[in-house]
């Protein structure tokens, strides 16, 4: 019996208790072992096909996975001794084909299939195309470090593109006030989904569009950021046009989107990329403490050098002064005394120096004899003279017969001159003086001109009969010409008659 059918005496009357349910309550640990009872039993050999993401090897050698096509997801376990017999070793992004059993884990409340067989069946969508994205924006030179704007060292302003709900904007913001207290402009923006990648892109074109005198000052610093997750997650910071609207900020810009082994498109075309949030904000910013302290230690430092610099000054002034004369009679006094005695040896130092320089031209000038300088005159006169007789007998036959042969060459030049015809040969001239080489450049009564050797005379061009020749004048030597001209060759003759 139920101590509720008991009322403590005393105690007030208790109200009737609502009838109860044959049907006993389960505990939650009953409900969960019969839920996964029933999956075991249900779907205890099943075979799907799904995209690997977010891959985790524990310590203890099991594998933990994520399966998903573009509209589901199941969670996935890989026992140890299963992982080595496996067809195809699990990676992120691989399109594989599994076997197994759907079982629960009954400590989260959630369902999971416990692979015992993996193969491979092609990369995965999405990272495909990530894949074919990535190598347009290389081919176009998007990733080129060229490209990457320098950040500022000391930023009065920096943007912020994140969610203003959760833990990333509370570790930048503690972050920079750490480090760098400087005014923060956080855009919100929705970090997950398909509306992320628009959004963020607004983002960064609407903190470009402003100007440094605006209202809001235009920030010197962005940092678009994001925490870990999965690809899935993370998948919208892939966007292309995302990524040409980071690339064409004129803002420098830091991608803190996941974790450090998180990479997505915007980290190519960024300005830096920083492993996590917080580092960004570490990036982003210098640390005032340590740029104070350095200031305190460089002016302190030159307080000490001045200081120094002063008393070595001071030091060697008061040396300086204490070797110094009270008068300055007394300070030229000893140099003035020098140059006295310097002057008065100096007379006598020059004698000395003049007899040790003509004691030296006398021992010198012993040495010294016309026959030194004859000797090799005659020497050279002898080899001059033995050269001659040697080479002059040569020369001379040489001179010879190089006379012989120009005078020869003078006779045939003078017996080959066209300007003196030779006994027997006459030159036909026209009018103009020009000479007539061949027949059939004359003309029937043509007047022409015989040159001969002791004189000229006119002639006149008759028929193929006998012609006349009228002499017009007794013959007259020749004048000179003044160039020679050139001689007709015997077959160029032609006839007078």
């Amino acid at each position: 019996m139920d101590s509720d059918d008991y009322a403590f005496e005393g105690a007030a009357p208790q109200e009737q208790a609502p009838a109860r349910d044959n049907n006993p309550p389960l505990s939650i640990s009953e409900l969960s072992f019969a839920l996964k009872r029933t999956l075991e039993d249900r779907f205890g050999h099943v075979r799907i096909r799904g995209e690997i993401s977010k891959v985790t090897r524990h310590s203890s050698g099991h594998v933990y996975l994520t399966l998903k096509d573009d509209k589901a997801a199941i969670d996935g376990v890989i026992w140890k001794g299963v992982v080595r017999t496996l067809g195809a070793q699990p990676e992120t992004g691989l399109e594989v084909i599994v076997t197994g059993k759907i079982t629960s884990y009954p400590a989260r409340s959630s369902y999971q299939i416990v692979i015992e067989s993996m193969e491979p069946a092609g990369a995965g969508a999405l990272l495909a195309q990530l894949e074919r994205i990535k190598t347009r924006l290389r081919e176009e030179g998007l990733f080129e470090p060229s490209r990457k704007k320098p950040l500022p060292q000391f930023p009065a302003t920096i943007g912020v593109i994140t969610s203003p709900t959760g833990a990333v904007i509370r570790d930048i913001l503690h972050r920079i006030s750490d480090r760098w207290p400087c005014r923060v402009i956080v855009w919100p923006v929705i970090v997950q989904g398909d509306a992320a990648a628009k959004q963020v892109a607004n983002a960064v074109r609407g903190f470009d569009a402003m100007t440094p005198d605006g209202p809001i000052p235009r920030p010197d610093l962005l940092i678009v950021a994001r925490g870990g997750g999965s690809v899935e997650d993370l998948w919208g910071f892939n966007d292309e046009n995302l990524a040409r609207t980071v690339a064409d900020a004129r803002i420098p810009i830091i991608s803190a989107v996941g974790h450090e082994t998180d990479t997505t498109l915007i980290d190519f075309v960024s300005d830096r990329r920083a492993p996590t949030p917080t580092g960004a904000a570490e990036i982003a910013t210098p640390v005032l403490a340590e740029l104070q302290w350095g200031l305190a230690d460089y002016e302190a430092r030159l307080r000490r050098c001045g200081a120094r610099l002063l008393d070595d000054r001071r030091t060697r002034l008061l040396s300086v002064a204490r070797g110094l004369p009270t008068r300055p009679e007394d300070l030229l006094a000893l140099p003035q005394q020098r140059l006295d005695h310097a002057s008065s040896r100096l007379g006598s130092a020059l004698h000395r120096n003049a007899s040790v320089h003509e004691q030296r031209l006398t021992r010198v000038a012993a040495r010294l004899s016309p026959s030194i300088l004859h000797r090799p005159i005659e020497r050279r006169s002898d080899r001059l003279h033995a050269i001659e007789a040697r080479f002059r007998p040569a020369i001379e036959r040489r001179l010879q017969r190089d006379s012989e042969r120009l005078a020869a060459l003078s006779r045939a030049l003078t017996n080959l001159d066209p300007s003196r015809p030779k006994p027997g040969f006459a030159r036909v001239e026209d009018a103009e003086g020009q000479w007539i080489t061949s027949a059939h450049k004359l003309t029937e009564g043509q007047h022409v001109s015989l040159v001969f050797g002791d004189g000229q005379r006119d002639a006149t061009v008759g028929t193929s009969g006998p012609g006349t020749v009228t002499p017009s004048a007794p013959p007259t030597p020749l004048a000179p010409k003044s160039a020679p001209k050139p001689k007709p060759s015997p077959s160029d003759q032609g006839t007078l008659f």
